[in-house]
């Protein structure tokens, strides 16, 4: 523990609650006047605050200081007076000049996130996070989710916001620069959402945005702050037929050691599947079955992995509680087994009728 820190803060008086349930406050340093934000943390990443603390960003709150104790962060950051995002949203109080404004600069605060090494994936944009000052620039919040970025450590709880968090926030697969992207795609939507008139371009901004597979998004926010400047409208991404769409779990990030762990695998299922011996069934019937089994043990890989995001016909795979999540896909596997199971049944009554 630092003391010094600790004596540091005890200098900060609350004259206000913000929010008690999240634990934030606002302060008064007894010596200066000075007015700032007190976070208690419970949830947080205790070297992004260090960075954010010896590197200050413009465009993120200033951390003044910080100190952890008993698993928590009590942080004291600089107040930001403004309206909240969702707030001028909700008032359709935008034009489509402060969208790209907006766009603009929250591109540029998230650029040298990412330039950070490793990068710092914030992974909870969106807009009550995002304050709009008096100058009407937008000002990033609260960076309890974010993370450094690793390809080898996947995210295994969901800490994020539902319906701004990417798929690969949901327990299957890693945060990335991409992850960022996805939810500048979906703030970039609601924003459009409140104008009266519909924009192509904006459009095709979001949809390359929040593309399901990372690798279809843009590469990096410079790229999409270049295709916001654009006056032309991207093309379509998204194609049904795209083999993109179909790429196998285990491939999709291009990652050599998970495309030869998920190459092994497959070849196992399929070889397992193709020998198997069952009792009293031969011929065209055996072959058959043993495509049917070789099809369940390729559901239940499809399942775990969100294959072509099929876990978004089961409520439970979008809980954010992680045990709720797993039974959402024990059930989507059951069902998938069910109704492979049914067409067999189909299938070996036409070959062989009574």
């Amino acid at each position: 523990m630092d003391y010094s820190k600790k004596l540091a803060l005890s200098y900060y008086k609350t004259i206000a609650v913000i929010n008690e349930p999240h634990k934030v406050y606002l302060v008064q340093h007894q010596e200066t006047s000075k007015i700032y934000i007190k976070k208690v943390l419970d949830v947080y990443n205790p070297k992004v605050y260090e960075y954010l603390y010896r590197h200050p960003i413009t465009g993120v709150p200033r951390i003044i200081d910080y100190v952890e104790e008993d698993s928590e962060l009590t942080v004291i950051e600089e107040y930001i007076s403004g309206t909240s995002l969702a707030e001028k949203i909700q008032n359709h109080d935008l034009s489509e000049s402060d969208i790209r404004t907006y766009m603009d600069d929250l591109c540029s605060i998230v650029n040298k996130l990412h330039s950070a090494r490793p990068a710092i994936i914030h992974r909870d944009i969106k807009p009550s996070n995002i304050i709009i000052t008096s100058y009407n620039h937008p000002v990033l919040l609260d960076f309890n989710a974010a993370k450094f970025y690793s390809l080898a450590e996947e995210d295994t709880v969901l800490l994020g916001t539902q319906g701004y968090a990417a798929p690969e926030q949901y327990g299957f697969g890693a945060s990335s620069p991409q992850t960022d992207i996805y939810a500048l795609g979906i703030v970039l939507k609601k924003m459009a959402a409140s104008l009266d008139t519909k924009s192509d371009h904006l459009d095709s901004i979001i949809d390359k945005c929040t593309q399901l597979n990372p690798a279809e998004r843009f590469e990096n926010v410079s790229e999409l702050k270049e295709n916001l400047d654009s006056p032309k409208p991207l093309k379509k991404v998204h194609n049904s037929g795209s083999l993109s769409d179909y790429t196998l779990p285990g491939f999709r990030t291009r990652s050599f050691w998970k495309m030869t762990v998920a190459s092994i695998t497959y070849l196992l299922l399929f070889l397992f599947s193709m020998t198997i011996k069952i009792e009293n069934t031969t011929g065209v019937i055996l072959w058959i079955e043993r495509i049917f089994i070789f099809l369940m043990a390729l559901s239940i890989v499809f399942g775990c992995f969100n294959y072509m995001n099929i876990q978004r016909f089961m409520p439970l795979c979008q809980s954010k509680k992680r045990w709720v999540r797993y039974i959402g896909i024990a059930i989507l596997d059951a069902i998938q087994i069910l109704i492979l199971m049914v067409l067999l049944i189909v299938f070996a009554a036409v070959l062989t009728p009574a």
